[in-house]
């Protein structure tokens, strides 16, 4: 039960990271999804490379919860494998 358990939260916390980093926005119009923000587009129109988008969708705050699912099931499945 508790390897079943420990693999079900591991999955659910990458899945809950994935659905959240697609839930904050498109990444081919920044400008129209949030209209607070102005567009910082590399080229103009439409594209898939904003200039400035960096690796704030990495950041632990946005993430909190789905890392800490997946830590509690790697040491659910781990704790299983010691004993």
């Amino acid at each position: 039960m508790t390897v079943i358990l420990g693999a079900l939260l591991t999955i659910a916390g990458v899945v809950y990271m994935a659905v959240a980093t697609l839930r904050r926005g498109r990444l081919s119009d920044p400008a129209s999804t949030v209209p607070d923000r102005p567009a910082n587009l590399a080229t103009p129109g439409p594209t898939l490379e904003p200039r400035r988008r960096g690796l704030g969708f990495l950041g632990l705050s946005q993430n909190w919860p789905g890392l800490v699912m997946m830590g509690i099931g790697i040491i659910l499945l781990l704790s299983v494998a010691v004993l």
